[in-house]
């Protein structure tokens, strides 16, 4: 009946993965992990299911360099596949959450950026998946029995968050962390990409008239 069938996967949502060299990232997390606790010494008190945030200009302080040296490298990878023209980006923002058991981080997006990283300095088992949803908001509008839940048909994805991993994602793709379900903390730093010389180069129209 049919000479041919395919699938045509259109507007794809693509979440890089970037996994580290242990080599590479036993030693720097140990200097990571040892600054973020001094930044939140004396941790103050929060409730049940809160996380614990440094201040959110982590891309100032000399004791993240080596990891923001590595993030511009895999964003400037990232513009690569997207055929984007080559332009200078920074960090508008960084900061570490800490999640204790049993703590959640809520859907969000992170707003006025491009592009949107987390790395994973600490993800035990139990604490090392993250959430990102489907940014179609009305394809849920008729949603069948499905046999088998896919890539295909789920409204929400998980993404492993193993320990020296940095992904990197559009801003604007919604994502969450499930409850830290082990019995230590789960350490991550996120940040926030976006174009240095927006206004003059990017944001301006990209037609001339007559």
């Amino acid at each position: 009946m049919f000479r041919d069938k395919s699938v045509l996967p259109l507007f794809p949502s693509n979440v890089w993965a970037h996994d580290l060299e242990p080599s590479l990232f036993e030693p720097m997390n140990e200097r990571l992990l040892a600054r973020i606790e001094a930044l939140i010494d004396p941790r103050p008190e929060i409730g049940p299911g809160e996380t614990w945030q440094t201040r959110n200009d982590l891309q100032n302080d000399a004791s993240f360099a080596e990891l923001f040296e590595i993030a511009h490298e895999a964003v400037q990878g990232v513009l690569e596949f997207q055929q984007a023209e080559p332009l200078p980006m920074e960090v508008t923002g960084a900061w570490a959450n800490i999640n204790p058991p049993g703590s959640p981080h809520s859907p969000h997006v992170h707003p006025n950026n491009y592009l949107s990283a987390v790395y994973f300095v600490r993800s035990p088992s139990g604490g090392d998946t993250i959430t990102f949803y489907d940014p179609r908001e009305r394809a849920a509008m008729i949603a069948p029995r499905f046999k088998q839940v896919t890539k295909e048909n789920s409204l929400s994805i998980n993404v492993e968050a193993r320990t020296g991993r940095l992904a990197i994602f559009p801003a604007w793709l919604k994502h969450s962390v499930p409850p830290n379900e082990s019995k230590e903390d789960r350490v991550t730093l996120a940040m926030n990409f976006m174009f240095t010389d927006f206004t003059r180069r990017v944001s301006r129209p990209q037609w001339e008239g007559l």
